[in-house]
């Protein structure tokens, strides 16, 4: 007990692997965003990417994409030419705080590593504070250019894509370190 709350910290069994075609069908029924699922599996054949999804037992729980490409915005392509960019870190809701994005974090450096990257970046949304202090934690640096213009996209139903913009704040993590 702290402070009149239980504290359970229960680790689930999970494996975290690259999806598959395959995988759509029970990535959907778990997390939505078919059109998403379906743009990022194409993404990942023809090699710009790919998606690694955390499963606890048949069910996918949460999922990170690793955008192997390079970057959309003009002012990462030109500070970190070739440098891989983490998009879409998400955890299910009733599997969050479990250390399952940390876990998926973790294994798409040792993935990136296994590629031959040395460094990683990522853009978080300027009020996204919790997203913020788990890349710290995990030892992301702020690099020392301001915010990036940038589009969030939704995917939609019947495959359209509605595109926010959106201002990140880039974090660079250099995967030597570790």
């Amino acid at each position: 007990w702290a402070f009149g709350r239980l504290i359970v910290d229960v680790m689930l069994d999970v494996r975290i692997r690259a999806a598959v075609d395959g995988d759509l069908v029970a990535l959907v029924n778990a997390l939505g965003q078919e059109p998403y699922f379906r743009a990022q599996l194409a993404r990942q054949r023809d090699k710009h990417g790919e998606l690694l999804v955390a499963w606890h037992g048949e069910t996918p729980i949460g999922d990170v994409y690793l955008w192997l490409e390079e970057a959309e915005e003009p002012e990462v392509r030109e500070r970190l030419p070739g440098v891989p960019l983490l998009t879409h870190l998400e955890v299910a809701r009733e599997h969050r705080n479990r250390r399952i994005g940390t876990r998926l974090m973790l294994a798409a450096e040792r993935r990136l590593r296994e590629l031959g990257h040395d460094r990683v970046a990522l853009g978080v949304d300027l009020r996204n504070e919790r997203g913020g202090a788990l890349y710290r934690r995990l030892g992301y640096e702020e690099w020392p250019h301001p915010p990036v213009p940038t589009t969030r996209r939704i995917y939609l139903p019947g495959g359209r894509v509605e595109q926010v913009p959106d201002l990140c704040r880039i974090l660079v993590k250099d995967l030597r370190e570790d």
